[in-house]
């Protein structure tokens, strides 16, 4: 939106060379905006625009950018503004851009810090992959138990404004463990001279900082905070998470996750950014395991290839039995990734959920299968009324052969879309790799098995 208002002034201001208009320009936007409009000019530009902004507006205009976006600008800048962007930068953000470059290019990086930045962004870089200390930050504003109110709050004014948040107050012991945590307002509301002792009650909620990013996603929203204190095995206190980081740990989760249930592997970069090859890599390999399993079908047909030259009534409704697994299994794989994904269910609790899904499954399979029964059945009227082709004069064994067949199918389904998650999770992989797909696939192929077995025990001296 910004963009198509401002784009062609903006481009004007760099084609006119006026430096102070752009500076003047962008110095009143949000850094969020200013880094929408820098992002959507051409690369060349976006160095010239980002050079002529101030330092402590780089930094903050720098870290609203996606990654790959960084490392241009980083290309672009010189030593100096590089320098001066990354040590502006908060160190959880800086981390989260290290993380994406090979170690050169992140060794090239540390060496423009300040020995004390650096100290934080290599202590940060030390925690494992995905886990909670690498997305937090270790600025924040921590007070002992025994200082008055009008001590702390002159402790903030002294060093809050390096904090990266001050909703929340922390208090520490003197060997800096955590001993609670206490709300802005409950510090501003007491007489000057209440002690911190008095407001707090040692209640609070913290992460570990080797803690995976998951977890702290189900803390957050189990009690409902915008920020969490990380300490170590020890209890001290090594900084605090934001829920804003949480956001991004649960957007890259649920893409993941989306497009693991499509039958494709994770893409490591946005859909545009992804060259072509990367694009068929990731989905190949899905593709080929599908196409492998669906010509499991071929081979099941084969086996009764026999029945269906007897039967080839019984050919008529093979889609239907197909889809209609495909189509359940789906439906409750679906329902159980993502009631895990949510906390909702565990695989503890398989048998309860076994139980509901048979429940269901035996519901809805008879549903399909009264309509499939009653299509046959009216359809073969339809069609002796009308002088057209009617099925076969045993069309109501037909009909109960795809009745049961559909039940049979649709049970089957339900129960391995159900339980293929929980086995995965079980088994410590991730549970969307039972994607939709892949489930109906499987489904597939045993629906037909199960389709002429019904029709072997049915039909079996009428048709066969």
């Amino acid at each position: 939106m910004l963009g198509t208002l401002l784009g062609p002034e903006i481009k004007d201001m760099i084609a006119r060379r006026d430096f102070a208009g752009l500076r003047e320009t962008f110095s009143e936007f949000p850094a969020v905006d200013a880094a929408e409009l820098i992002v959507e000019l051409p690369e060349d530009e976006r160095a010239i625009v980002f050079r002529i902004l101030p330092h402590a507006l780089a930094a903050d205009v720098f870290e609203y950018c996606e990654p790959d976006a960084q490392e241009q600008l980083l290309k672009a800048m010189s030593s100096e503004q590089a320098a001066a962007v990354l040590n502006e930068m908060s160190p959880d953000d800086r981390t989260a851009l290290l993380e994406e470059l090979p170690g050169n290019a992140v060794a090239q990086l540390l060496a423009l810090l300040t020995p004390e930045e650096r100290k934080v962004a290599q202590q940060l870089l030390n925690y494992p992959e995905g886990s909670v200390g690498r997305l937090m930050t270790p600025d924040f504003v921590s007070v002992r138990d025994g200082w008055s109110i009008q001590q702390v709050l002159e402790h903030i004014r002294k060093f809050g404004q390096d904090s990266e948040t001050l909703n929340v107050i922390y208090v520490t012991d003197e060997r800096g463990r955590l001993i609670d945590d206490v709300r802005i307002r409950e510090v501003l509301l007491p007489p000057t001279d209440t002690l911190v002792r008095d407001l707090h009650d040692a209640s609070y909620v913290a992460l570990k900082a080797t803690d995976l990013a998951e977890t702290a996603i189900s803390i957050f929203k189990k009690y409902d905070r915008n920020t969490l204190p990380v300490t170590d095995s020890e209890g001290r206190l090594l900084g605090i998470v934001t829920v804003d980081d949480m956001l991004d740990v649960q957007e890259a989760e649920t893409t993941e996750d989306i497009q693991m249930l499509g039958g494709t592997s994770a893409l490591e970069d946005p859909y545009m950014d992804a060259p072509i090859w990367e694009l068929v890599k990731k989905r190949v390999i899905w593709l080929v395991v599908l196409f492998i399993g669906g010509m499991l079908t071929a081979t099941v047909i084969t086996n009764f290839q026999v029945s269906l030259e007897k039967a080839v009534v019984l050919t008529i409704f093979m889609p239907l039995i197909i889809s209609a697994g495909g189509n359940a299994g789906s439906q409750a794989s679906t329902l159980i990734i993502r009631a895990m994904s949510l906390g909702e269910i565990t695989p503890r609790d398989w048998l309860k959920i076994m139980r509901k899904e048979l429940i269901s499954g035996v519901l809805l399979g008879g549903i399909l299968a009264l309509i499939g029964f009653l299509r046959v059945i009216g359809w073969q009227n339809l069609q002796s009324a009308w002088g057209g082709n009617p099925y076969t004069v045993h069309y109501v064994a037909v009909g109960a052969t795809f009745g049961i067949a559909v039940l049979g199918v649709v049970l089957w389904g339900t129960i391995a879309g159900a339980m293929l998650p929980l086995l995965l999770k079980r088994l410590g992989l991730d549970p969307a790799t039972s994607s939709a797909p892949f489930v109906a696939t499987l489904v597939d192929v045993t629906g037909l098995v199960i389709y002429f077995l019904a029709a072997s025990l049915i039909l079996t001296g009428k048709l066969l």
